[in-house]
């Protein structure tokens, strides 16, 4: 993706800068979904709506806790992308159980995919991000498997919650945010991809997302 470039602070923009805004961003996104999982589960409307903040709070911990980098893309589609994918699960509106069948493989598929994007960002640590951004090569645990282990582990939650809370609403806003979220991946891959030890990983790891298919 040519439009993946890293560059030098400049037009009143840094790396720092954006990461701070960023960290910001998210933090108030996540209140705002804690406010609806509570008034969620005040009213009964579903039980099963604080499985919404397991993966959601932990993007928001990570965040903070984050390493900064210089090495991070400052071009506006990039943020766009990352933005709209990272805030689209933080806008999924609790809705009641429709289909009560669903409600064991759903409730299974958001745990699983908790614990694999948990195991991926243990991996990663402090070098979790958001935006592209080059903060260490990681070839261990889960990135042994996939070369996006996290968004694998997001996937899974996120059709398990769909599963939980179907509605129209939240079916777009997922779409949305997935079809960021592969435009993001693309992008992280090509700002990474300027890194040897990256290429040299990718080349042993097929598989970005999910083995056999992408």
């Amino acid at each position: 993706m040519s439009g993946t470039t890293v560059q030098p602070a400049s037009r009143g923009i840094s790396p720092a800068l954006l990461d701070r805004t960023e960290q910001v961003l998210i933090l108030a996104l996540w209140v705002w979904l804690v406010q609806r999982v509570l008034r969620s589960l005040a009213s009964g409307l579903n039980p099963d709506s604080w499985l919404l903040l397991i993966s959601e709070t932990a993007v928001m911990i990570f965040t903070l806790i984050r390493r900064p980098t210089k090495a991070i893309s400052l071009d506006l589609g990039d943020w766009m992308l990352a933005i709209t994918a990272t805030a689209a699960p933080l806008l999924i509106i609790p809705a009641p159980e429709a289909f009560p069948a669903l409600r064991p493989l759903g409730y299974t598929m958001v745990m699983l995919g908790n614990l694999g994007q948990a195991a991926a960002k243990l991996a990663l640590a402090r070098s979790f991000g958001i935006a592209p951004a080059n903060r260490g090569v990681k070839v261990s645990g889960a990135y042994r498997f996939v070369r996006h282990p996290m968004y694998a582990g997001y996937l899974w939650v996120h059709i398990g919650v769909l599963m939980l809370m179907p509605t129209l609403l939240n079916a777009v806003i997922y779409a949305i945010g997935w079809t960021a979220q592969i435009r993001r991946l693309l992008a992280e891959e090509a700002l990474l991809g300027q890194d040897e030890a990256y290429r040299a990983y990718a080349a042993k790891v097929r598989w970005r997302l999910v083995p056999g298919v992408f």
